[in-house]
């Protein structure tokens, strides 16, 4: 048996030392890493070591909400008028335009009034002439006067005075046989001729203080047609159109813009000939409209009295309080309320949360946050009728946000 040189145990056993300390090396590494991944992995798990969200909630209750019957309908300005000239002439200035508000009695538009001018004071001075042919001043505004005061009253009664001697006169020769009976004859037709025109005086002096009437009227009327020179606002309103530009010539009559009332509106809707018993004066209703969550309040005030026999629908308008976001011509949805006392479970508008068509609320489940799919019925201004998916009493997260289920959330008043 060959035995091994003790120089060469002496040369291997530095090796065996250098891979020992080698792998001993290569393990505490190995162990560094795992440890490394596994605290990293601790840190980075979902959920843990997160702060609570808080949240505040609101209770499932059963409220009145009422009973509804639903109808569609139009909005309608409450109304809608048209200023027009009264009198024809070129325009001469505009202050309104589309969409202008304005108010009953404000000025929105001016003809040119110089030829309105020069009529009234045409009249003015065929009024003075008048008053002057019945012995009045040019100036004044008393047209009163007496007949018997007029010059042509009182020369025509002097001569009737006068030919009333004459023929007595006569009669008194004749009867003393003084002058021969013709005398007479010519004295008593003298008499029945100034008697004609006294007559004649007094009708002249009607006939004047008539035509004196007349031109007192003409004035007034030359003064209101110049005052028709400026265009007026039959209501207050919008102008819902301008019909008119300055410099053109309008005829009388001619419209010059579109106003219509925005407060209150009508809402026109057609009710079912089914639900038509039920809707009554007075009844509330809760008006929608395509692009506006909120929901308007409004009366009911005119029904018609028949059932259209076309469709079978009853035709209602409401008046319907606007805030300048509603817009006549507008499609909307009613609900009008025809039973007060009728109760639902309800949740606020607020709690509910609406993607991809799907209607949730969030509720609370052992400190986290849970979806809950809901089907909603009726809404209000602040309320929205729960048909499946909750009971009264049920806890439901209001402006939820983007929290989502699993995420934990506390409590918070």
């Amino acid at each position: 048996m060959l035995e091994t040189p003790i120089s060469q145990v002496n040369a291997a056993k530095p090796i065996r030392i250098a891979l020992g300390l080698l792998l001993c090396l290569l393990a505490f590494i190995a162990t560094a890493c795992k440890s490394d991944y596994q605290g990293a992995a601790r840190q980075n798990r979902p959920g843990e070591n997160k702060a609570a969200r808080q949240v505040k909630t609101a209770r499932v209750e059963e409220t009145p909400f009422g009973e509804t019957v639903t109808a569609n309908g139009t909005l309608a300005a409450f109304d809608q008028s048209t200023a027009s000239v009264k009198v024809a002439g070129r325009l001469n200035s505009i202050g309104v335009d589309l969409g202008s508000v304005v108010r009953r009695g404000q000025v929105i538009a001016q003809l040119e009034p110089n030829d309105y001018k020069l009529r009234v004071q045409q009249a003015e001075a065929s009024l003075s002439q008048a008053r002057a042919r019945l012995g009045l001043s040019p100036e004044g505004a008393d047209d009163k006067v007496s007949a018997e005061q007029t010059g042509t009253v009182r020369q025509a009664k002097a001569q009737l005075d006068e030919a009333r001697l004459n023929r007595e006169r006569a009669v008194r020769l004749v009867e003393q046989g003084i002058v021969a009976k013709s005398d007479y004859d010519a004295a008593d037709a003298t008499f029945k001729v100034a008697q004609s025109r006294y007559q004649d005086a007094f009708e002249e002096i009607r006939n004047r203080q008539a035509v004196l009437a007349q031109r007192r009227s003409e004035l007034a009327l030359a003064r209101q047609q110049l005052a028709d020179t400026t265009v007026h606002a039959p209501i207050d309103g919008i102008v819902q159109q301008k019909r008119a530009s300055v410099g053109e010539y309008v005829a009388a009559g001619s419209p010059v813009v579109d106003i219509v009332r925005m407060n209150p509106l009508r809402l026109q809707a057609q009710v079912p000939e089914r639900d038509a018993a039920t809707v009554r004066f007075g009844q509330s209703v809760r008006v929608s409209v395509e692009g506006d969550g909120k929901v308007y309040l409004g009366q009911i005030k005119r029904l018609s009295p028949v059932i259209t026999e076309q469709n079978r629908m009853l035709m209602v308008e409401a008046d319907v309080q606007n805030d300048g976001n509603l817009r006549p011509g507008s499609f909307a949805k009613a609900e009008i309320v025809t039973n007060d006392a009728k109760m639902a479970v309800t949740v606020p508008n607020n709690a509910i949360v609406t993607f991809a068509g799907i209607e949730k609320v969030i509720v609370v489940q052992n400190g986290k946050a849970l979806e809950k799919p809901i089907t909603t019925g009726r809404r209000s201004g602040e309320w929205t009728e729960i048909l499946a998916g909750l009971n009264v009493g049920d806890q439901v997260i209001v402006d939820p946000g983007n929290l989502q289920s699993g995420m934990a959330v506390e409590v918070v008043q």
